[in-house]
């Protein structure tokens, strides 16, 4: 059997004295693991570095085999993502959270989504914003998603403000005010239709949504903790954002110009 197509490198494992297993990401393929040879030559040491796009051949006698790997580079950022602690932390919470699906099933969208953000985080007003909305691409993938398009308790779609915990749902401020202290803040940038770019508070404030229902609904249950790398990834984000608007002033960004 054989496959051909661009993959995204998440991570490798030694295997042996010259080779090692690399896990990638792929449009059609989902997650992929296979074996490839002299994978720690110094020919391909710069190649199998997490975040670098390459285009992959995969052979193998059965489906169900390891299989063995051919690359070649199609576009080397590893090195650009080592320069920014958003980047390096970003590179590796991605990977884990990709993890979480099972291997080999098919999500092109999310392949899709990193190939974009791999190209964004180095930049501190979009990164944080891109990976929340790739945390809740990721539950929506699990069957864990988030309906934040209007009211639970009214059907409405203006001046949604919280999220109910129970059921995941988006609630407008008159109808959750009473209970507010019982829910999570919805962040203005998430809501439906939004314009309004993610500040220090309102990021801080998504990244304890997807949390939330990380934990409850897919690490908890899986015995698993989150990845050390998302806390990193969250701790560089609010700093690099914090540096670059001292005062919180809302200013627009590569996102918020492309809604």
């Amino acid at each position: 059997m054989q496959w051909q197509d661009h993959a995204i490198i998440l991570g490798v494992k030694r295997l042996g004295e010259t080779s090692v297993v690399a896990e990638v990401m792929t449009r059609a393929r989902g997650r992929h693991m296979g074996l490839v040879r002299s994978g720690r030559s110094r020919a391909m040491q710069p190649v199998l570095q997490a975040g670098n796009l390459v285009e992959v051949t995969w052979r193998a006698r059965l489906h169900e085999h390891l299989g063995e790997f051919r690359m070649e580079p199609v576009r080397l950022r590893a090195a650009r993502l080592m320069e920014t602690a958003t980047a390096v932390y970003g590179v590796q919470a991605m990977g884990a959270l990709l993890r979480l699906l099972p291997e080999r099933d098919p999500h092109p969208h999310l392949y899709d989504a990193l190939d974009v953000i791999l190209e964004n985080l180095q930049n501190p007003m979009d990164a944080g914003e891109l990976f929340v909305r790739f945390e809740l691409a990721v539950l929506n993938d699990l069957g864990y998603g988030l309906d934040l398009t209007e009211c639970a308790a009214t059907g409405v779609h203006e001046d949604l403000a919280f999220v109910s915990p129970k059921s995941g749902r988006a609630v407008c401020r008159a109808a959750g005010q009473p209970w507010a202290d019982k829910m999570l803040a919805l962040p203005p940038f998430l809501a439906t239709g939004a314009v309004v770019a993610a500040d220090g508070e309102s990021l801080a404030d998504a990244f304890r949504l997807t949390g939330f229902f990380l934990h409850r609904h897919v690490y908890e249950p899986r015995g698993i903790e989150i990845a050390a790398a998302r806390d990193g990834f969250i701790q560089a984000a609010l700093k690099a954002m914090k540096a670059a608007l001292p005062h919180e002033t809302e200013q627009p960004t590569a996102l918020a110009a492309k809604r």
